[in-house]
């Protein structure tokens, strides 16, 4: 049995506490959040629990949260005793419709739920970040707001109905970590600039006017052939329509056909994603798409609609908050734990959305320590080395606390 597996209901603050080094029983409260929240998945817009969670432990500290929003989305603003700007840091709440494969006391016990992308880390690391700054709020300048947002792995995602409630209308800058197991425990990812590619979630449905004998595909439409050579065409698109310089990928990860394995079925549909890093590819690619769907449908006598479910812009990172944070890892960690990303990740972020509206900073935590903390995002085997949770929230401390007293916009 872990000596984390009872999270206590709250964590009380000795007289005397360093905001930057914390305290072994901090850290180990940390890390019992996370295995909490580990074990205790909940996916998009049904993140109850988790919510309930997050408001118990900053109100029993004396904060007031404001929410719901966005269904389960909260937010608390920490209010410094001194003038200064009002930033914010952003976390996830939600888990991927996945099933955990890793046999450890803290693996998921919601089946078909599982935290493979690193929310319970951003989380905790949230609620972390808020104690600390709560209990050294008489040092700090102007306003720190924390976004819980639910629902980031959807589409369209929480960030869209938290910012139409206006969570980010005061903010002059907002930050947001994420887990990368490509990095050791100890390294931050700084890229800047492009973080990521744009999304966009494409599905495709083929509906002929009948059903038809496997035998005798030539007297009905055989749509499933059809949907296979669609989807083909998409797969060949990229450097072939588009500048080979400029990355891109369309993959498909749904198919829907027939139930039976000697009917031709009257409809199948596949769906998945293209992302792109150049805008102007993203356009042209899915109107490129549109048409050869069209075309495909007049050649072959049946009906085929490209659905564009929405997506997600590309994260774009702000130059100026790019070197606070470069700052604050050389003062914190040294020189070597700063790592310049040149290349952008064809993953996406919903924390691109806010960026529409603040100036905005994605940092790369490092949470690989072994093999068991190396398996990539989304991985069912997925886990994080727990020693990145007191270094998160102390480099997001000291971030928050330079931001405000070095006047970065001013």
């Amino acid at each position: 049995m872990s000596t984390f597996d009872a999270i206590p209901a709250t964590y009380s603050f000795p007289a005397s506490f360093d905001h930057e080094q914390l305290s072994e029983g901090f850290v180990d409260y940390l890390i019992a959040l996370r295995r909490h929240l580990h074990r205790n998945p909940e996916i998009g817009y049904e993140e109850y629990a988790t919510s309930r969670l997050v408001r118990s432990h900053l109100e029993s500290h004396g904060m007031q949260v404001s929410g719901p929003h966005a269904k389960t989305g909260l937010f608390v603003d920490i209010d410094g005793e001194h003038s200064g700007p009002h930033i914010g840091f952003r976390c996830d709440l939600d888990a991927l419709k996945l099933q955990d494969a890793k046999h450890v006391a803290y693996a998921s016990r919601n089946a078909g739920a599982a935290h493979a992308c690193g929310h319970d880390f951003h989380t905790a690391v949230g609620i972390g970040l808020a104690l600390n700054l709560y209990q050294f709020r008489r040092h700090l300048r102007g306003r720190v707001r924390i976004l819980f947002q639910p629902n980031e792995e959807g589409n369209p995602s929480g960030s869209v109905p938290m910012i139409e409630a206006g969570v980010c209308d005061p903010l002059e800058a907002l930050y947001c970590v994420h887990v990368d197991p490509t990095l050791d425990v100890g390294q931050f990812g700084i890229p800047e600039g492009q973080v990521t590619a744009s999304s966009d979630r494409l599905r495709v449905e083929v509906t002929a006017p009948s059903t038809g004998h496997s035998a005798r595909p030539h007297n009905v439409k055989d749509t499933v052939w059809i949907a296979t050579q669609l989807l083909n065409q998409y797969y060949q698109l990229v450097g072939r329509v588009t500048d080979a310089r400029n990355p891109a990928v369309f993959t498909v990860c749904m198919l829907e056909a027939g139930q039976a394995h000697n009917v031709i079925p009257d409809k199948v549909a596949f769906e998945g994603t293209l992302r792109c890093l150049n805008d102007s590819d993203r356009v042209f690619l899915v109107n490129y798409m549109q048409q050869a769907a069209e075309n495909f449908a007049q050649l072959h006598g049946v009906k085929i609609e490209l659905i564009n479910q929405g997506g997600l812009p590309a994260v774009i990172n702000d130059p100026k908050l790019c070197q606070n944070v470069r700052t604050c890892v050389h003062d914190l960690f040294g020189r070597d734990a700063a790592l310049d990303i040149c290349v952008p990740s064809m993953g996406a972020e919903d924390f691109a959305n806010y960026l529409r509206h603040v100036p905005g900073m994605l940092i790369r935590v490092g949470t690989r320590g072994s093999t068991a903390t190396g398996y990539p995002l989304h991985d069912a085997f997925f886990d994080v080395d727990e020693r990145a949770l007191s270094h998160s929230v102390r480099l997001m401390t000291r971030v928050v606390m330079h931001h405000t007293e070095s006047g970065i916009f001013d």
